[in-house]
């Protein structure tokens, strides 16, 4: 009986490494052809398993690929030693926003996210269901730390008590994502550090 149990196959980690296979491959397939011409066929193909065992986990490509994101921004936020991520609270808000903004700069210009988060933000522009799926579960959640933050330095009367935190994180958010996505400008370190300084010093004189 022992026997049998030590030689039975360890289901757990094999479903494991095909979860991890799937993700893979939906990432590398949205990157290369595209989110339309991305199919649960293609995906299984790539991963190397069954379609009927990515329908069995998920409903939709769609599904696949947003549980492929979050997937890979938790593993961005593990090996960063920050799992759940919150975005540090050191005193100083300034330091704090450049310090995260510089840290998606990192991430913008990575290959493996900058590809498939192109094609599927891309989609999301012309696909209106799968553009509020991406905002809500991908980008909101993001932006709620920066919320959080913000609330924070309220606290502490660093941003006054009467700031809207989630229009407030629009002045540096939402003018990196446009350069981002329409190649408008360099995206640099120095730039996200000065969007920071506008948004929290204004550009009328002091």
């Amino acid at each position: 009986m022992a026997q049998n149990q030590s030689s039975a196959p360890d289901t757990s980690r094999r479903s494991e490494r095909s979860r991890r296979a799937i993700y893979d491959a939906a990432l590398a397939l949205v990157a290369e052809v595209g989110y339309p011409k991305t199919t649960i066929e293609g995906i299984a193909s790539r991963a190397g398993v069954g379609k009927q065992t990515i329908y069995r986990w998920w409903p939709s490509k769609a599904d696949v690929l947003l549980e492929a994101f979050l997937d890979l921004s938790d593993q961005a936020a593990e090996a960063a030693g920050q799992k759940p991520y919150t975005i540090p609270d050191t005193g100083d808000l300034a330091a704090d926003l450049k310090n995260v903004l510089r840290a998606t700069v990192d991430e913008l210009g990575d290959p493996a996210f900058e590809a498939p988060s192109r094609a599927l933000a891309a989609e999301g522009v012309v696909n209106e269901e799968l553009g509020r799926r991406f905002v809500a579960q991908l980008l909101e959640p993001q932006l709620q730390l920066y919320v959080d933050r913000l609330r924070a330095a309220q606290a502490t009367g660093e941003v006054r008590p009467d700031i809207d935190p989630r229009i407030a994180l629009e002045l540096f958010v939402s003018p990196l994502a446009q350069r981002w996505l329409q190649y408008t400008g360099p995206i640099t370190y120095e730039y996200t550090d000065t969007l920071v300084d506008y948004a929290l010093h204004g550009l009328a004189p002091r």
